[in-house]
């Protein structure tokens, strides 16, 4: 599998080699995983995509201009399924809480329970003796990448086959996949499990993986549990009530500002910053707050590659900091002179976390977190609250709401 080059020129580059692609081609091939180095019905976009050095839009323009509205139907569907999965975690971010909160729980479980210890290690090493399951594991630690069917497969057999808990699956997916996602991993898990669309649960089925891998592996129907039920009856009290979208404050002209540049948005250059006073730059390294575990060099090196090819787009000096303390955001835009920080805004997950963490020492300093919130997300989160369905419906809409390119 070619190695992922962390810059914007790269995705834009695979973005316009994959164009070809983006209508029949992915509609009758997307669902079929051919293995390391064989991704080719789909894009592996996903890395760029998720740190926006490639744009949502862009994709959706580009299909649109080469195959039309029908024949890339199936393409803008799934681009769109990030900004819903994104929107509905910002709508409920209660979900999130609950994760983390799941997550410490079941870590402490693992460290005094040896044979549920012993059971995940060999699952992550890819030891299980299931065929499927240890090439997945295996293809995802070693390159940072899998197929979107693969993590539903691998997902419903750690779950439901392995028995193992899912909040450490989805754990072991976020520290490893370069595309990692707060909202679209944990959802994904919870989706295969039951639990985001209540009661119905993703089952593999040995069937469906042997037509899907073309052939590469044919589990037995009795390697896998028949999944009759999902784990809804472990949140009895169902999903929390849809919130109000989180308020933000945008950059404010005028003000001395501490321009941070994180991986969730790398394409700071599309904002209006030569109408800001910008005194300093930095670039926050947050990648190894994704667990309390050891989080993968793969995905530590694409995010320094990415944080590093912003700040040398954005053409000013910056500083490369790391999420730590969380009173040193402060201190460093109070050296600088800055009464605001600017950033693009930052969603649900382990940096939100950190940023709330370090609120109390910027309000001391009487400095301003600011943030620019896209169109893009502005046009789907309003409609994330329920399934998938309802911004489906409302495809067209967002689209005239965004300006595409």
């Amino acid at each position: 599998m070619t190695p992922f080059t962390a810059t914007r020129a790269e995705g834009e580059a695979r973005l316009t080699a994959f164009i070809p692609r983006m209508g029949r081609r992915y509609a009758n091939g997307r669902n079929t995983d051919h293995g390391p180095g064989a991704h080719k019905a789909v894009s592996v976009l996903s890395p760029y995509v998720r740190r926006r050095l490639v744009l949502e839009q862009d994709l959706v323009a580009a299909a649109l201009a080469a195959h039309g509205p029908e024949e890339s139907e199936k393409f803008i569907q799934e681009v769109i399924w990030r900004g819903y999965f994104k929107g509905w975690l910002e709508r409920r971010p209660q979900v999130w809480d609950s994760y983390r909160v799941g997550l410490e729980a079941d870590l402490v479980a693992l460290d005094r329970d040896r044979r549920l210890r012993r059971d995940v290690e060999r699952a992550m090493n890819g030891q299980t003796g299931l065929a499927c399951f240890d090439a997945w594991a295996t293809e995802l630690v070693e390159t940072g990448y899998l197929h979107n069917h693969a993590r539903m497969w691998f997902a419903s057999i750690w779950i439901f086959t392995l028995g193992l808990p899912w909040r450490l699956g989805a754990d072991f997916f976020y520290r490893h996949l370069l595309d990692g996602d707060a909202a679209a991993n944990t959802l994904g898990w919870r989706w295969v499990a039951g639990l985001h669309t209540r009661g119905k649960p993703y089952p593999a089925d040995a069937q469906n993986i042997a037509t899907f891998t073309a052939g590469r592996f044919s589990p037995r129907p009795l390697d896998l549990a028949e999944v009759t039920q999902g784990l809804e009856a472990s949140e009895p009290d169902g999903l929390p009530s849809v919130l109000p979208l989180r308020a933000f404050v945008a950059p404010q002209l005028g003000r001395p500002t501490a321009l941070l540049i994180t991986d969730e948005d790398c394409r700071v250059e599309d904002f209006d910053l030569a109408a800001l006073d910008i005194r300093a730059t930095a670039t926050l390294a947050s990648s190894h707050i994704r667990s309390p575990l050891p989080v993968s060099d793969l995905v530590a090196r694409f995010e320094a590659e990415a944080l590093a090819d912003a700040a040398r787009r954005v053409g000013i000096a910056s500083l490369a900091m790391q999420a730590a303390d969380p009173a040193a955001l402060a201190k460093w835009a109070a050296a600088a002179g800055a009464t605001q920080i600017a950033t693009p805004y930052v969603t649900r997950g382990p940096l939100r976390d950190w940023l709330d963490q370090a609120a109390p020492a910027l309000d001391a300093a009487g400095i301003t977190l600011c943030e620019w919130r896209r169109d893009w997300d502005t046009a789907i989160w309003p409609h994330a609250t329920a399934g998938f369905f309802k911004v489906k419906q409302n495809i067209p809409r967002i689209l005239e709401q965004v300006a595409l390119p």
